[in-house]
């Protein structure tokens, strides 16, 4: 068995160290080649433990067959990764998208729908350093993983993954709008603050939690009767009692910041699109008013165009 983990960033390089230290063998793929020579030369460094060797390799060194490939990549390469899989994913390989957001769709648009998978990895890291990753989460490793199609090989795409963390088999569109949730809210406002998850749920429970309804609303269009995460149901969670369930709730992400954030602060266009924007589209599909998650995905171009700045004042812009 190959797996493939495509886009050796945070996330895929602390996926790749956990299953390299169980026994599965994987390679990490990235065009990163400072990172992919110190994977290479020293192993994965995971908040500070003794490096894990993996085999790290740039994508021209990329040969043969995979009968799983992670997809870790932005999602607004897609069309050009996509385009290149094609040639390194075995007959009845899987792709499974760790992307966040429904990137499933366009995927499938390249690989046969019945061998698309899509999985929702809870967990903060960022990347400190060539070949070294900080997790920023202290709430354990867990997957939400869904079929796209008929998910032949989802069980055993689960068996890899349990070896390493906890899994949540389910419905891929729940699973999705459960992310979101956190995804659209969270990480959306973390990008405009620069702020923690810790500090947005305990200072702005408000404006978080208006966002979180936002998107069950749209959830709720789709047909979505739970949105499970990490053992609970959102719909429950963040039901009546939401101000108090949020800074629980989101106390082991209380040191993480959103990806985005991180794209921002070094000069690069982040995936607010994809994340917050994909539920503004998928409201307008079905009728149903975003208006604040519209506001913020507005303001976080704002901010990549220069106009706005990362700071928690102009969280109040949102409001205006």
């Amino acid at each position: 068995m190959r797996i493939c983990i495509y886009g050796a960033g945070a996330m895929g390089t602390s996926l790749g160290a956990l299953l390299t230290k169980e026994g599965i063998a994987c390679d990490l793929v990235t065009r990163n080649k400072e990172h992919i020579d110190a994977l290479k030369s020293r192993g994965a460094v995971i908040s500070g433990a003794e490096p894990v060797p993996v085999s790290a390799l740039l994508p021209e060194e990329m040969t043969g067959k995979y009968d799983f490939i992670f997809l870790a990549t932005k999602q607004r390469e897609n069309d050009s990764v996509c385009t290149f899989l094609k040639d390194f994913l075995a007959r009845n390989g899987a792709i499974i998208s760790v992307q966040n957001g429904f990137p499933e769709g366009e995927i499938a648009e390249y690989f046969d729908a019945n061998r698309v998978y899509g999985c929702a990895l809870s967990w903060g890291a960022e990347r400190v350093g060539a070949g070294e990753i900080k997790v920023t989460s202290t709430a354990g490793y867990r997957f939400a993983l869904g079929a796209f199609g008929t998910g032949l090989r989802l069980n055993e795409i689960e068996g890899i993954l349990s070896r390493v963390g906890k899994v949540t088999v389910g419905v891929l569109t729940e699973l999705r709008f459960a992310k979101l949730a956190t995804n659209a809210s969270l990480s959306t406002l973390s990008a405009i603050s620069g702020l923690t998850f810790g500090a947005l749920s305990r200072q702005y429970k408000n404006i978080s939690l208006a966002l979180i309804r936002e998107v069950f609303a749209v959830a709720r269009a789709y047909g979505c009767t739970k949105l499970p995460l990490n053992g609970h149901d959102l719909f429950k969670v963040f039901g009546k009692f939401g101000r108090i369930a949020l800074p629980i709730a989101f106390r082991p992400y209380r040191d993480t910041r959103s990806g985005m954030l991180l794209d921002l602060n070094a000069g690069r266009r982040c995936d607010v699109d994809y994340v917050a924007g994909v539920v503004v589209r998928a409201g307008e599909y079905k009728g149903v008013e975003t208006p604040l998650l519209a506001r913020a995905v507005a303001l976080v171009h704002d901010v990549e165009n220069g106009l706005a700045e990362i700071a928690p004042e102009s969280l109040r812009l949102l409001c205006d």
